[in-house]
């Protein structure tokens, strides 16, 4: 018995070996060039990407692309496709809730997605509401409507410049959005008069670009910049604390202060500070106690910081339309001239820093539409270009380390550093300290 059991393990073994023999025989049989097109087609079929674009595979449609002329509707657009005025009905009531199918746009783009056969009946309309946001209305049988957003790609950049003519202009010799400008205004808006920029000025900004389908759309965050005012420095670095952000400078001091540097966006001054102007409606010398701003009419104005409408009114013989604010015990600003008052500005009422309260205009005596923005200390009128505003809190203490990693970081990248070895800057750094000694 106990030699059946051997010469059975025996038989089994030696029937295992014939096989994998054969294995081996008829796989290495296989020509090379079939094996590699298998592999070739395994690849190919792996990798091949899906050609998406409004969550949809696209190559299963046949696409007609197009933009909203002047006075079209949806119901007009979608009869050029042989859509029923029934389904169109239909469809507009479903989009209540999602959009408000009289807001299509002319100028704004759709797509129109066909079925791939004899019939190419129309199955998706869809309208590019704006650069990200596009409304799908579904044709079918289920006439639905929902909304979807396209993927935002953002781009790392630096620009440097000098400012020639204004910082406008400079943005765009640079190649970068202009809208960075108003980014740096709203950035250094409590600490660098922005009506007093000018030629010789210079900036240099790490920033992301927003682009969709490889287009910018007009979205940037800065990251860091270093605006040279006069020939001084000026650091600005983008922190988050909590759900707060905030812009500060290389010591951790935020940038925000009590009061903005001035009351409204770009224009220019016409009028500073004096106690013998020449009155150019009266035509007499007279102290004007104020600086004026000339911008056009309807111009947004701000107030320079927190604070409580005290009086609103109009002056015939004088200021015209005018808000007067005060923000404490110490300071009250007057914001004269103004076409119209912002919604809601009555006397009692508490305002937020850069909150709009009016709008530019030329009532009172006034040659043309300007404001005229006035400081008052402790009741006695002050030049609003030379106020010092005290900032707000620093970055707080349990967040410092993390800040100053953060910050060393981009301030290598500002002054191109960050692809030099730690060792050559510190080296640099210590030779440019003992040269100063």
């Amino acid at each position: 018995m106990k030699n059946f059991f051997n010469y059975k393990t025996l038989f089994i073994a030696a029937l295992v070996l014939v096989g994998l023999l054969l294995f081996k025989y008829f796989k290495s049989d296989v020509p090379e060039e079939v094996k590699s097109d298998s592999h070739e087609m395994i690849d190919s079929i792996a990798l091949e990407p899906i050609n998406l674009k409004y969550g949809f595979p696209i190559d299963d449609f046949e696409v007609e692309e197009s933009k909203v002329k002047r006075n079209q509707s949806l119901s007009t657009i979608l009869r050029q496709y042989d859509v029923s005025y029934a389904a169109i009905d239909k469809i507009a009531k479903k989009a209540k809730k999602v959009f408000n199918v009289r807001r299509i746009k002319s100028g704004r783009e759709y797509s129109v997605l066909f079925s791939k056969d004899s019939l190419r009946t129309p199955e998706y309309f869809v309208y590019e509401n704006t650069p990200v946001e596009y409304i799908v209305f579904d044709l079918r049988d289920t006439l639905h409507v929902y909304k979807g957003e396209k993927e935002i790609i953002y781009k790392r950049k630096q620009i440097k410049g000098t400012i020639e003519s204004s910082l406008w202009n400079a943005m765009v010799e640079a190649n970068a959005d202009p809208v960075l400008s108003i980014e740096l205004s709203e950035i250094y808006a409590w600490t660098i008069d922005f009506f007093g920029i000018g030629k010789g000025d210079e900036f240099n900004i790490i920033y992301e670009e927003a682009f969709v389908d490889d287009k910018p759309i007009h979205d940037v965050k800065v990251l860091a910049a270093n605006f040279i005012h006069h020939k001084s420095d000026n650091y600005a670095f983008a922190f988050k604390e909590g759900d707060k952000d905030g812009f500060f400078d290389e010591e951790g001091k935020s940038l925000q202060k009590a009061f903005l540097k001035a009351p409204l966006r770009y224009s220019r001054i016409s009028s500073r500070f004096s106690n013998r102007r020449y009155h150019p409606v009266l035509k007499r010398y007279r102290a004007h106690h104020g600086v004026d701003y000339a911008a056009p009419t309807g111009t947004p104005v701000h107030t320079i910081g927190d604070g409580v409408i005290i009086k609103k009114g109009y002056q015939k013989r004088g200021g015209g339309r005018y808000l007067k604010i005060k923000h404490n015990s110490v300071y009250t600003t007057t914001y004269m001239h103004l076409s119209r008052f912002a919604k809601g500005m009555n006397t009692g009422v508490r305002v937020k820093q850069g909150q709009t309260i009016a709008y530019v205009g030329s009532s009172g005596l006034s040659t043309g539409p300007h404001l005229d923005f006035r400081v008052y200390k402790n009741g006695s009128p002050i030049n609003p270009l030379k106020m010092k505003s005290p900032p707000v809190a620093p970055v707080k203490k349990e967040n410092q380390a993390q800040f100053e990693v953060l910050k060393n970081k981009l301030m290598k990248e500002l002054n191109g550093l960050d692809n030099i070895p730690e060792q050559l800057i510190q080296d640099s750094l210590n030779n440019s300290i003992a040269s100063t000694k």
